[in-house]
């Protein structure tokens, strides 16, 4: 355990690659891209934005994980009241088909087709798993941190997942009723869901946001050093093969800053959920 300590907090810090940013919209996709400076065959992922915000809200993580050797691309699509979840998993696979179908940067850097997963975050965590859905024999992992509820849900595609996942949820996600945290890892079952302690559920999001207006939170440092490092190994693990981080995959430990997860607990519904938030 003491290992895996120094693993973690090693990775809530950037990681040895120099960063590079670029622009999809070369490639007709409005979005960003974040690659190491250099690296051939690289793990490459696409990530979908929360509800209300855009993929700048998100710059430290991609960045975080383009320091540590994986091709990061968030398209800036879906950013309306009403965003489709269906359209935005669509352009999450428009936005890997781009990086692992060109070269990028100077032409020294390049993305493995074997080597490629979807997260997202909220409601881009809902559209990451309707994009791994149509694109699971390409993919190698799919992430949903702190995902919200989506119209059509996303726990029916989920159900169908057989490929390994990450779901982050926050503590206070059990009565939630954005979130559908819990009701997605009951349907997928091939994914690893961690409690991260003492996290907020947008507060992966970075910078000032319309919290005021929509009863949204704003950024919370703590959240994010916490997700990243999670993310991070994970996928050095399930895409680069890094067996060093093995641990980060593994729903048997127990990793710094998360609480265990009672495998006999029943998800709330929605019901549930409106009762808990009238009394509370």
């Amino acid at each position: 355990m003491a290992r895996t300590k120094k693993l973690f907090a090693a990775l809530t810090r950037r990681g040895p690659h120099r960063v590079l940013r670029g622009d999809l919209a070369f490639a007709g996709l409005p979005g960003v891209v974040y690659t190491p400076e250099s690296g051939l065959g690289l793990p490459g992922l696409a990530f979908g934005h929360d509800w209300l915000t855009g993929a700048d809200r998100y710059a430290g993580t991609l960045e975080h994980l383009a320091s540590w050797g994986i091709v990061a691309a968030a398209p800036d699509t879906e950013k309306s009241l009403a965003p489709s979840v269906l359209n935005a998993a669509f352009d999450l696979g428009t936005a890997l088909d781009i990086i692992a179908g060109v070269r990028l940067g100077p032409g020294k850097i390049s993305v493995h087709p074997d080597k490629l997963a979807v997260a997202g975050h909220g409601f881009g965590g809902s559209a990451a798993v309707f994009a791994a859905a149509g694109m699971q024999g390409r993919l190698k992992a799919a992430a949903a941190l702190f995902p919200a509820a989506s119209s059509p849900p996303a726990e029916q595609p989920a159900a169908g997942l057989t490929l390994p996942g990450l779901i982050l949820r926050a503590p206070s996600d059990g009565t939630a009723i954005r979130s559908n945290a819990d009701a997605l890892a009951g349907a997928w079952r091939t994914a690893t869901t961690r409690t991260v302690s003492k996290a907020e559920p947008g507060g992966l999001v970075e910078g000032r946001r319309l919290s005021r207006l929509v009863g949204l939170p704003g950024a919370d440092r703590g959240t994010q050093k916490a997700v990243r490092a999670l993310l991070t190994g994970y996928l050095l693990f399930v895409l680069g093969g890094d067996k060093t981080y093995r641990e980060f995959a593994d729903p048997e430990v127990t990793l710094p800053k998360t609480a265990p997860i009672d495998p006999e607990a029943v998800p709330p519904t929605l019901e549930d959920k409106v009762v808990a938030l009238l009394k509370g």
